[in-house]
Formats: C-alpha cells, structure tokens, sequence
C-alpha cells in the first residue's frame, strides 16, 4: 500500500486572499498595513534594507572578454624607426622577446602583429602571431622573412 501513495499527487487550491476574515486571508490579504508593500504593483527589487546590493558588490562584467589577449600592433614605419635608431639589428629574428627585452612594446602584451603603415628599406627575418596581407608583401618583396607562429 505504501508504493500506491508516492504515486499518488494532490494539488491544493490557491488561498484565495481578500475573502473575509474566515478565510484567514481576509481585510489586508497578508500584506500588513499602509507602506509602500502594501499597494499593488509595487516591487522593491534587489533592495536590500541599506546594505549594499549584491549587483554592485560583484566586479563589472560585459562586453569586455575576461581572458582578453592583449595584441601589440606594430607598423613598417616603426620597425625601421626601430633600425635607424638601432635598437634592433637587421641580421637577428626579430621576435616578441627581442621587443620586449629592448623595451620597444610593454611586457604585458603576448602577441603582436605586423602592419603595412609606412616604408621598410632593408630586409628583415621577422617572427610574429599575426601580419596584414599588404605588411607581408612589402617585406618579401625586399626578401625579407616573416613567419607567421600559429597559422590558423
């Protein structure tokens, strides 16, 4: 007999408020007296009584990525600032190590890319994450290298 009565469900009515005081929800409905709660269509949401909602107690999350990669962005023109002023050698593998131990991009950066902004003069072996199209042929046209690490 037991099993019959697990399988058993009994739904109870709703109580129905403001039906007199026989009902044991009759007058104010269990809303108590006067206030703001008391009148209809009124929420307070994420009030908390003065404390400090929990919505501004968490750090600000959105359209910013978490684990964003930050990625420098570096054009022709200062890569041969770079070599006029010579900071980096035209005979190395210039790479993200060797930029970043000259201080020529910020240690926090842990990918770069090439860019085709201005004119290089002489050629470069040149190892990066990432290059446009247009940096790419300007450097292998003066016979220059550039490597690319993790083609997709």
């Amino acid at each position: 007999m037991s099993m019959l009565n697990n399988t058993l469900k009994v739904k109870s009515s709703k109580k129905r408020l403001g039906r007199g005081i026989g009902s044991g929800k009759g007058k104010t409905s269990g809303r108590g007296v006067k206030g703001q709660k008391s009148r209809s269509g009124v929420a307070i949401k994420s009030f908390e009584g003065g404390q400090m909602p929990l919505y501004r107690r968490l750090p600000k999350r959105g359209f910013n990525p978490i684990n964003k990669t930050k990625i420098a962005k570096i054009n022709l023109d200062q890569l041969q600032n770079f070599l006029d002023k010579k900071k980096i050698n035209t005979a190395d593998e210039i790479n993200l190590e060797i930029l970043q131990k000259n201080n020529l991009i910020n240690k926090s950066y842990s990918k770069y890319k090439i860019l085709s902004n201005g004119n290089i003069k002489s050629k470069l072996n040149i190892k990066a994450d990432f290059s446009s199209v247009s940096a790419r042929e300007k450097i292998e046209k003066l016979g220059g290298v550039l490597i690319i690490k993790n083609p997709k």
